[in-house]
This record gives C-alpha cells, structure tokens and sequence, in this order.
C-alpha cells in the first residue's frame, strides 16, 4: 500500500525537516517559529496554519512515528517488537528526539508521549477484552506508562547505550505482573 502525502501533509514534514535542522544549532527552547520558516524558506502564516507552535509540531512529527509503530500492535505485532520499532526510529532520528526531550515546557514531548501511550494502550485493552479497565488496572497502566515514558527520555538523553531490542525487553520486563497478565489475555504480549 503506497501512501501519497497530501500538500498539507508535505508541508508539515518540510517543516518538520526544518525544525530538526534548526535542533542541530540551538535547543528547542531557543527556537523560534521565524528560525523555523527561514530555514525552509515558508511564511509565518503558512507556518500557524499547520501548527498552533513548535510543541505542536515537535508532537506532530512524534505522532507519526509512534502510530506507526503501535497501529500494527495485537494485529501482527506484540507490544516489544511496536517498542523496538519506536526505538530503532528514535535512534535513527537522535538529534530530534534529543533535543525534543529536553525541554521542559508545558507542552513538550515527554507528557505529549505519556498522554498517547496511555490513551493507546487503554483503548486498545479495553477493545480486545470488551470491558472497561478496573481503577486498579488503570493505576498500573499509568504507573507503567509514566516509568515508560521516564526510561525512554533517560535512554535518549545518556546516549542511548542500550540497544532498541535491549530496551523494548527492559520495558516489557518492567511491567507489573498483574497489568502483564492483563496485557497477555488480551494478547499483546
């Protein structure tokens, strides 16, 4: 299945593009959305019609990556080869993800990524049992998606020594047992 862009589409990953180069020179913090439209030659306007600001954006970029790695997880996929996916692309784009996690600002990756795992991974348990997730199960998830999220901007911001495959296996490890017992009946692990 071949996928054509639309011209929003590729207007967003030119800017994305952008974004990353500008990473190269300065923190994301220290980047305006004026050094993001000069460096791929776009206007302002061009720029807040895809995007409310650089969060906006950075987050975006994340989406895409992520969604693609998790779409596929139950279907044909178990939730350690989604995560080794997610790292191998992290890796491969270390520049932006380093940069991306270090900022602390209100709306920076790190809640942006707990907030879709959490909401994935509840939607996708509540899917395949056909049941609402108990408050207790719902705590775990939390507790694990929040250390998930903490050990990936640690593994990203040390120099990423681990392996993705090293990685993917720590945090599947990591999961509490009764919420792993959750995750193997519904069969994504």
């Amino acid at each position: 299945m071949t996928h054509n862009p639309s011209k929003s589409e590729k207007t967003k990953y030119r800017l994305a593009d952008s974004i990353k180069n500008c990473m190269k020179i300065k923190p994301v913090d220290k980047i305006t959305v004026q050094n993001i439209v000069d460096e791929c030659g776009m206007t302002r306007q061009t720029f807040y019609r895809n995007f409310k600001d650089k969060y906006d954006l950075i987050n975006w970029y994340f989406d895409k990556l992520v969604l693609q790695a998790f779409a596929q997880i139950g279907v044909d996929k178990t939730v350690v080869q989604s995560l080794r996916e997610k790292f191998e692309f992290i890796k491969k784009e270390k520049i932006f993800f380093t940069e991306a996690f270090r900022s602390d600002d209100y709306n920076s990756l790190k809640e942006h990524d707990f907030e879709l795992i959490m909401g994935f991974y509840t939607e996708l348990i509540t899917r395949k049992r056909k049941e609402l997730l108990s408050e207790e199960i719902l705590f775990l998830l939390e507790m694990y998606c929040r250390g998930s999220v903490y050990m990936t901007v640690k593994w990203v911001l040390s120099g990423m020594k681990q392996t993705p495959k090293e990685m993917a296996a720590s945090l599947t490890e990591a999961m509490p047992p009764r919420l792993a017992k959750v995750f193997s009946e519904a069969g994504l692990i």
